[in-house]
This record gives C-alpha cells, sequence and structure tokens, in this order.
C-alpha cells in the first residue's frame, strides 16, 4: 500500500486527530463513553499515513491535548500524577504502534486474510506498546513504594487485557471503515475503466 493522495492523506490525518482529541480529553471521552484511542490512532496512523513526519505530527498532537487537559484541571503539567520521567516512554510506545502499522502496510488489501493479518500485528504493536508504558511509568514513575516484579506483573494482568482490547476494537473498526471504503470506490471505477 503506497502513502495516499495528499488530499486523502490529510483527510485520514484529521479523522484519526478528531478521534484522539475526542477520547483523549477525559472529560470528553467520558460524557461519550469511548475509551482513549490513542493506541488505535498510532497503529492505523502507521497503516495508512507511514510518514515519520506524521509520526510526529501525531506525538505533538497527543503531548499538546495532554498539556491543556491538565492545565485545565488547573494543575501543573509537570506535577501532575501521570507525567514522571517515564513519560518520556511514550515516545517508544507510541513508536511501536506506528511502526508497527507502517510495517504492515505494504501487505494491506481487502482480503479477509490480510484484514485478519493487520488484526494480529495491531495486536502484537498494541501488547509491546503497553508492556513499554506500563513498565516505564511502575519501574520510572516513582509511584509504587518498593517495586517489584510480582507486583509489576499482577497491574499487567490487571490493565494489560484492557488497554489492548480497547486497541483492537478501535483497529477492527477502522479496518472495517477502510474495506468498506475500498470497495465501494472498486466498485465506482469498475464501469468507467469498461467504458474507457
Amino acid at each position: 500500500m503506497n502513502v495516499p493522495a495528499r488530499s486523502v492523506y490529510y483527510s485520514l490525518f484529521t479523522a484519526l486527530a478528531a478521534l484522539m482529541v475526542a477520547t483523549r480529553f477525559h472529560h470528553f471521552g467520558n460524557a461519550l463513553h469511548l475509551p482513549d484511542a490513542s493506541m488505535a490512532v498510532f497503529f492505523l496512523g502507521g497503516l495508512w499515513l507511514r510518514r515519520h513526519l506524521g509520526f510526529a505530527a501525531f506525538l505533538t498532537v497527543a503531548v499538546a491535548i495532554d498539556w491543556i487537559a491538565i492545565q485545565a484541571q488547573g494543575k501543573s503539567f509537570f506535577a501532575h500524577y501521570c507525567v514522571t520521567p517515564s513519560y518520556a516512554f511514550l515516545l517508544l510506545a507510541y513508536a511501536a504502534l506506528w511502526y508497527g502499522g507502517r510495517w504492515y502496510a505494504p501487505r494491506l488489501q481487502t482480503t479477509p486474510r490480510a484484514l485478519f493479518g493487520a488484526l494480529v500485528a495491531g495486536l502484537a504493536a498494541a501488547a509491546v506498546s503497553f508492556l513499554i508504558s506500563n513498565a516505564a511509568f511502575y519501574w520510572l514513575g516513582g509511584r509504587y513504594e518498593d517495586p517489584n516484579f510480582a507486583q509489576y506483573l499482577s497491574r499487567v494482568w490487571q490493565w494489560g487485557p484492557l488497554f489492548v482490547r480497547t486497541t483492537l476494537s478501535y483497529i477492527a473498526v477502522g479496518l472495517a471503515a477502510y474495506a468498506i471504503v475500498a470497495r465501494l470506490t472498486a466498485a465506482r471505477t469498475a464501469p468507467r475503466a469498461a467504458q474507457a
């Protein structure tokens, strides 16, 4: 799959950024009952948009959203519970998603096998991403007294499946939309090609 045309690229970028904004701001996400879609946005961005600059732009959007949301609560960004030295590891966590999607992009087609493969790639990327961000927060965040491996594993088991399942749900919806749009586009262009 090649990088899409400029108008399609910007439309996809805008749609994915809007999804991140709507779900990453906790007050919007809670009001809409939508869990955070950021992990899926990074995977789908890598899958569809692929450019390194796109990754940097989405990373900037994610940090800007966090900054605005924390400031809106009347708190200092650097004094917030979630912003610790581990916050820097979100770069690696999101890179695992973006570049996992980018790696799978040449294989993406509308066949059930290719779509299932994209979902499996999303599962692997989401698991790696969660492990990076969770391990960084647990071991480097300074929020746990006497951190130990047994407690860390119990927290991974407690939260990991939820984060990965949420990410896969968004990815599945994105892939279904991709398949529908691709097939509708192919159906529209087929009669024109036959007439030419």
